[in-house]
């Protein structure tokens, strides 16, 4: 899978997915990313990507023309056309099965914005969808692409060593993962739960579903709901 990120920091998002499991997935070859740097598309002389609101109003928002410049260089470098998400607080907010849907495409277009955001013009354009990651906001749209690029990622065969690891982990079947524990089996006076050593694989699995229902209900009884 090929994720593309329009951004005006490139490096940030690069130098924060060419690490870990993200890193390796990207050296073995099961995934691409490239971030291309929005400001090499501008025409004006002084690099500018953004201006003054039309309407007043603080800050100032990124202009139509570098972005539409740079994701049409995209699709024309790809040879075909490309779906758009813009990072954004006014999209539907991404989970587990947003995720889901992703993993299944080949490539991915991941638009940043910054500032007070970007050109509406230009979004109905180019945009297909619109994903938050939660009800807050943020300076800009990297941390959030970086974040969907992780997701994602995991869910492409063969970036976990065990594609097994996906299945039963939060959000798999609405219900949160179940606690973990490894050596030392005593540890400051608490002690891993006697089960986890009993070698019943069925009352494992049983404890295991159990404790996720508990915590689901404790932490996310929406989950719970749905």
């Amino acid at each position: 899978m090929k994720f593309y990120i329009l951004t005006l920091f490139p490096e940030m998002v690069m130098s924060g997915l060419n690490t870990s499991i993200i890193g390796r997935a990207i050296d073995n070859g099961y995934i691409e990313i490239e971030a291309i740097n929005i400001r090499d598309y501008t025409i004006d002389k002084h690099n500018k990507v953004d201006d003054y609101p039309y309407g007043g109003g603080a800050g100032m928002v990124m202009q139509a023309q570098p972005v539409y410049d740079a994701f049409k260089a995209i699709v024309e470098k790809a040879g075909h056309d490309l779906p758009c998400v813009y990072l954004t607080p006014q999209g539907r907010t991404f989970n587990q099965s947003i995720a889901k849907e992703f993993a299944i495409l080949d490539e991915v277009v991941l638009l940043c914005g910054h500032y007070e955001g970007i050109d509406e013009r230009v979004l109905e354009e180019i945009v297909t969808d619109y994903i938050s990651i939660g009800d807050f906001v943020l300076t800009g749209g990297e941390l959030p692409a970086m974040m969907m690029v992780d997701a994602i990622s995991r869910l492409v065969p063969g970036v976990l060593h065990n594609d097994d690891s996906t299945v039963q982990e939060s959000f798999s079947n609405n219900l949160l993962e179940y606690p973990q524990y490894t050596r030392p089996e005593e540890w400051n006076g608490k002690k891993v739960p006697s089960i986890l050593l009993s070698g019943n694989h069925a009352k494992v699995e049983k404890w295991r579903y159990d404790m996720s229902v508990e915590r689901t209900r404790k932490y996310r009884p929406d989950l719970l709901e749905q």
